[in-house]
C-alpha cells in the first residue's frame, strides 16, 4: 500500500530500524536518528540501493519523482548509483578548480621565468580586480559576461591599459585551463574588441641631433648626486632599459674586455644580453669603480645592498628642465634607435643591441652574441657621434658601406 504524508509524519523510531514501503522499490527507512528515503533496484543482475534524501527535507512527492527518474535511467541501461557518483565527482572537481585556484597554479608555473616585479604585479592585479568577482566560480562555469563585468570595472576607473593587461592574463589562464582539461574555451577571444582601445604611448624622447647635443651638455653640467650624474652620462651611451642600468652589478662588467654581460634573469626576454662598451663608457665606469661601494654600480642612497631608485634618472631630468612629455630615462633607447636607423646601421644589429623580442624565442636564447662585431663597431661610432654633438660640432652620421 502506498505511503501517505500522515503515516510518514507519525512514524516513530523503534528499537531497530524499520522500513515503510511505498512501492516500486521506494521505501522510507525509519531510524532513531532520522527518516531516510531509499530506492532498491537490480542492475546487471546485481541488487543495489540508491539513497534518495532525508525526510522532511525530501518530501514524499520529491522521493517519488526521484524514483521515477531512476527508473527511466534503468530503462535506458544506466545505473543511477554510478551516475550519481560521477555527478558528485564532477561537482567536487568543479569546486576544486575555481578560477582563482587555476589562476594561482598558472601564476606559480609562470613565475619561474618572470622577474620578481612582474610576478608581484600580475598576482596583485588578479587579486584586486578579478578574484573578488569570479575567483570562487569553477573556471569551466565562468561566462564571457562574468569576465567582462569584472574587467569593465577596471575600465570604468579609467585604467584602460590595466584592463587590457587583465584581459591578457585571463586569456593565458583560460588557455592553461584548456591545456590541463579544466576549461573548454578562452573567453578573452570571445571578448576581443569589447574593451576601449589603448592609445599607444611612446616614451618621450629627443631625437633631433641639435637638441641631443643640448641635452648632453646639460647632463655634463648637472650638479646633483655623483651617482645620478654618472647614470645620466652612461644612459645615452648604452641605451639599455632603465631597470637594467640601475641593476647593473660590477660582477657583470669586464672593463678589460670592454663588455657588460647582463644575465638572462634580469632581461625582459630572459636571454643573456651583451652590451659592448665604448671607450667613453669604459672611462665612465672606471671613474665609478674608484667610488664603488657594494655590488651595484649604482647603489641606493640608503643601502648599498639595493640599487638606485627607479625614479632617480627621471627626477634628475625634471630638475634639469626636461618635462615628462619631452624626455624620459627610457627615451635614450628611442633616441639611439631613431638616429642609428637614420644613419643606416643594420636594422638587425640595432634591434639586437636594443634586446627587442624575437619571434623565435628559442633561437633568441642562444643568439646573444649575434651581430656582435658589428654591434661593437656601432657602439663606438655612436659614442663618438654623441661626443661630437656634445661639443657642438656639425656631426654627420657615419653611414654604412
Amino acid at each position: 500500500m502506498p505511503l501517505t504524508d500522515t503515516a510518514i509524519r507519525n512514524a516513530k523510531p523503534a528499537t531497530k530500524p524499520y522500513k515503510l514501503t511505498d512501492g516500486e522499490g521506494l521505501y522510507l527507512l525509519v531510524k532513531a536518528v532520522g527518516k531516510y528515503w531509499h530506492f532498491d533496484y537490480r542492475f546487471l543482475g546485481k541488487r543495489k540501493t540508491l539513497a534518495m534524501g532525508v525526510y522532511p527535507d525530501t518530501s514524499l512527492a520529491d522521493a517519488r519523482e526521484r524514483r521515477s527518474q531512476a527508473r527511466k535511467l534503468l530503462a535506458n541501461s544506466t545505473d543511477p548509483s554510478e551516475l550519481k557518483k560521477a555527478q558528485k565527482q564532477e561537482a567536487k572537481l568543479l569546486s576544486t578548480n575555481t578560477f582563482e585556484a587555476v589562476a594561482r597554479e598558472w601564476h606559480k608555473k609562470q613565475s619561474v621565468k618572470w622577474v620578481p616585479k612582474n610576478t608581484a604585479r600580475t598576482i596583485s592585479l588578479l587579486e584586486r580586480n578579478i578574484f573578488p568577482f569570479i575567483g570562487k566560480t569553477p573556471i569551466a562555469q565562468v561566462t564571457a559576461a562574468n569576465l567582462l563585468v569584472a574587467i569593465q570595472k577596471i575600465e570604468i576607473r579609467g585604467n584602460i591599459e590595466t584592463a587590457h593587461r587583465a584581459m591578457m592574463n585571463c586569456g593565458q589562464i583560460f588557455r592553461y585551463a584548456i591545456a590541463t582539461g579544466r576549461a573548454q574555451a578562452d573567453l578573452s577571444l570571445v571578448l576581443k574588441g569589447a574593451l576601449t582601445p589603448v592609445n599607444e604611448k611612446h616614451h618621450a624622447s629627443i631625437t633631433d641631433p641639435k637638441k641631443v647635443g643640448d641635452l648632453l651638455r646639460t647632463i655634463e653640467g648637472y650638479e646633483g648626486a655623483f651617482l645620478t650624474r654618472y647614470a645620466l652620462k652612461l644612459a645615452p651611451l648604452l641605451f639599455v632599459r632603465p631597470g637594467e642600468l640601475r641593476h647593473a652589478e660590477w660582477s657583470e662588467i669586464d672593463l678589460a674586455a670592454s663588455e657588460w654581460r647582463i644575465p638572462a634573469s634580469k632581461m625582459k626576454m630572459k636571454a643573456v644580453h651583451i652590451v659592448p662598451l665604448s671607450r667613453q663608457a669604459v672611462e665612465i665606469l672606471q671613474a665609478l669603480k674608484l667610488h664603488a661601494n657594494g655590488k651595484y654600480v649604482f647603489s641606493g642612497n640608503r643601502s648599498t645592498d639595493r640599487p638606485m631608485s627607479e625614479n632617480t634618472v627621471n627626477a634628475a631630468l625634471r630638475r634639469m628642465g626636461y618635462e615628462k612629455d619631452e624626455m624620459t630615462g627610457h627615451g635614450f633607447r628611442s633616441m639611439a634607435s631613431t638616429i642609428l636607423h637614420e644613419q643606416g646601421w643594420p636594422k638587425d644589429a640595432i634591434e639586437r643591441q636594443l634586446a627587442h623580442a624575437e619571434r623565435n624565442k628559442v633561437t633568441a636564447a642562444y643568439n646573444y652574441a649575434e651581430y656582435l662585431p658589428k654591434r661593437k663597431e656601432m657602439m663606438q661610432a655612436w659614442a663618438d657621434y654623441l661626443d661630437g654633438l656634445k661639443a657642438g660640432a656639425k656631426v654627420i652620421g657615419i653611414k654604412q658601406a
